[in-house]
């Protein structure tokens, strides 16, 4: 591994060997990155597969001319891994994070909230079914309420014609159209919203991706050439490098010294302003993660709604409605015939009516179109949650992810290195001659 990574990192190979062996390590870095892209542009930024192909093997091509024509390419391409462990690396797995979750879980949430105005749109249409079906029976009661009135006995009591008219049955269809109309509306409404807010993070989140892949690239090269160009930046390290300049000039107490102002490389040790740095965004991760907490909160949230919604419609028994009229008509005679014989008044009966009537309030029905509640897809969280593991990992491994860019610096260029160790070692010598 230590030769074929000397074979990678040189300017220029030295034989055939090396030759061959580098493009063969660029080959097979090309093959891996080349299947990894066309994942990423046909699985998660949702590209049609002809142009994810078109665009993987056209990358694919390019990135194995340039890894294997340009050193400093090799470089900064081998500093953009542990680069993926630092802020841009956390974006890049957020924009992912944001398209799981408007891919996956908000057609979810806003199906069950379908369902759930389905079942209201059931209840509202068999009731007023059932309502409009009463004025039928009140017509009926009427109709026969009024015979019994017209039947009385004496024609000098019989009152005018008691019949009434619903015409409430009419306008049931009108009825009927309008509630399916309002109905298509709010489903159109629903999927305009659904696509529109699809196609709008769709199209967010590719430019956001191609603006991060790009910046990662330019993060890797800031980082290289601020290496090249200036000897102080990121020089705090005790190298190898440093620690035997300073023992072949026997200066070791230099090192023992600064050992609270310089760290190694190798080690896990962090600095106080590392550690802030890793409070700081390990607290913008947790925002992130609240927010979508709440998000998947609101999934669950409408799931049960819509599921309790529809097992509590298919649930609902009738209503039943008794209706009862009791009807009773006497005329009285003459009070004083009966006052001269010491005897109480009497009534005539006329009429009697007593009928009992029966009805049933329909609120759900089989026939209604009801759709299934979507459950939650358990799969979404646990990818959603296992990205939030790597994105809290890459917080605490974002200044190791750093140090591991400069020795991969470092072993690109060894002759800058040595100069790199030759001044942070004489800095050290300034201030201990200050001291």
């Amino acid at each position: 591994m230590a030769e074929l990574w000397w074979i990678y990192s040189k300017p220029v190979p030295e034989d055939g060997r090396e030759l061959w062996i580098l493009f063969l390590q660029c080959s097979c870095i090309t093959v891996v990155i080349g299947g990894l892209f066309y994942n990423w542009m046909f699985a998660s930024l949702e590209y049609s597969w002809h142009l994810s192909v078109a665009m993987a093997v056209t990358f694919s091509l390019l990135l194995l001319l340039t890894l294997f024509l340009v050193h400093p390419a090799r470089c900064v391409f081998s500093m953009i891994m542990p680069t993926l462990g630092t802020k841009q690396g956390r974006k890049l797995l957020f924009s992912t994070c944001i398209m799981i979750a408007v891919v996956n879980i908000t057609p979810n949430i806003i199906s069950n909230i379908k369902t759930i105005l389905q079942v209201i749109k059931c209840i509202c249409k068999n009731s007023s079914d059932s309502l409009l079906n009463s004025t039928a029976l009140l017509e009926t009661v009427s109709w026969e309420f009024g015979d019994a009135i017209q039947e009385t006995i004496h024609s000098i009591y019989k009152p005018m014609n008691g019949h009434f008219r619903f015409s409430l049955l009419q306008n049931s269809s009108l009825i009927y159209q309008k509630m399916h109309l309002a109905g298509e509306k709010i489903s159109r409404e629903f999927l305009s919203v659904e696509v529109l807010v699809k196609d709008s993070v769709r199209v967010a989140n590719r430019l956001a991706a191609g603006f991060f892949i790009l910046y990662l690239c330019f993060e890797s090269s800031w980082y290289l050439k601020n290496y090249l160009t200036d000897l102080r930046f990121d020089n705090f390290y005790i190298t190898k490098k440093l620690e035997r300049l300073a023992a072949d000039r026997s200066a070791a107490h230099l090192l023992v010294g600064s050992s609270k102002k310089l760290i190694r490389p190798t080690g896990l040790r962090l600095s106080w302003e590392e550690v802030a740095l890793c409070l700081m965004r390990a607290m913008l991760v947790t925002v992130a993660l609240m927010l979508m907490l709440v998000l998947v909160a609101m999934d669950h949230f409408a799931f049960s709604v819509a599921d309790r919604a529809v097992r509590k419609a298919a649930q609902f028994s009738a209503v039943p409605v008794t209706l009862n009229i009791r009807y009773k008509v006497s005329a009285g005679l003459v009070p004083f015939i009966f006052k001269i014989f010491s005897r109480p008044p009497e009534e005539l009966l006329l009429g009697d009516f007593n009928k009992t009537y029966h009805h049933h309030l329909v609120f759900s029905s089989a026939r209604c179109s009801i759709s299934n509640p979507t459950a939650p897809n358990p799969s979404v969280l646990l990818v959603v949650g296992l990205l939030f593991c790597i994105l809290y990992s890459t917080v605490l491994l974002e200044a190791l992810a750093r140090r591991l860019c400069r020795r991969i610096a470092a072993s690109f260029f060894p002759g800058r290195e040595q100069r790199r160790a030759l001044h942070l070692y004489g800095r050290l010598a300034r201030r201990h001659g200050k001291e």
